[in-house]
């Protein structure tokens, strides 16, 4: 049994077959996936999606940082009273982006810390993107005590990684983990402490090795299952076991449904 948890199943990629995508997941094994939302427009879509499939998909709503020509100054406000009022497992995906250099930083920064106090005030846990600034991000988390969550598709050091651990958040790993020569992510994920390990498809983006250029699912989630056991010389079952319960209490799952 596993969790995936980042996917973007209400991606318009998941439109012609978001159901078989669905069954996919699960006949390989996928019974809690966790949806983070991207900006105000998807909040209920993901909203509707979930409730269509309860104890088996989990909101979360924030706005994210590569969406930022998208938010209105009244988003965050709005975020916090929909979160009140809507059952939401996390704050997310929020965060920092400076690899796209049209996005306003100081904007970013703005949206971020506001999103994190919101996640303080809602006792929530976040779910943080950081990409090339992955060193302002924990910076910016010790800023804000008490906040949990985890660094989605972590792709830092390991001095970083262990800075975030220090913090209590975890680290999601994906499909990047499955290529060769991702040697450093590799070696963070062999000897690091299980216990700050969540699994992610970040499905439809960045799928794993065996299917590069093609649109990601949930279900490869047991690729990457696959390729983290034999880095840590661990049995499969056990590291499912074990990321499964890093989710499931990060984000407060419930036990997941009988079949």
């Amino acid at each position: 049994m596993l969790a995936d948890s980042h996917v973007h199943l209400d991606d318009r990629a998941f439109d012609a077959d978001r159901a078989q995508v669905l069954q996919r997941a699960r006949d390989a094994g996928i019974e809690q996936l966790v949806v983070p939302a991207v900006d105000a427009v998807s909040w209920t879509r993901i909203r509707d999606l979930c409730a269509a499939h309860p104890r088996t998909l989990f909101p979360a709503y924030g706005l994210h940082p590569l969406y930022l020509q998208q938010h209105a100054p009244g988003d965050v406000d709005a975020l916090l009273s929909w979160c009140d009022a809507n059952a939401a497992v996390a704050v997310g995906e929020i965060g920092l982006d400076f690899h796209a250099h049209e996005l306003d930083p100081a904007l970013q920064r703005d949206y971020f810390a506001r999103q994190l106090a919101l996640a303080r005030e809602l006792h929530l846990p976040v779910i943080v993107h950081a990409r090339q600034a992955l060193e302002e991000v924990i910076l910016t988390l010790r800023r804000h005590p008490g906040v949990r969550g985890v660094v989605h598709s972590f792709s830092g050091s390991e001095e970083q990684a262990r800075r975030l651990w220090n913090l209590g958040f975890m680290v999601g790993i994906g499909g990047p983990v499955t290529y060769e020569r991702a040697q450093r992510l590799r070696r963070i994920v062999a000897d690091m402490p299980i216990e700050f390990l969540l699994l992610e498809s970040d499905a439809p983006d960045q799928p794993d090795a065996n299917h590069r250029g093609q649109r990601n699912e949930p279900a490869r989630v047991a690729e990457v299952l696959r390729c983290v056991a034999a880095l840590r010389g661990e049995p499969e079952h056990a590291v499912a076991a074990a990321t499964t319960a890093n989710a499931r209490k990060l984000f407060r799952l419930p036990e997941p449904a009988a079949r």
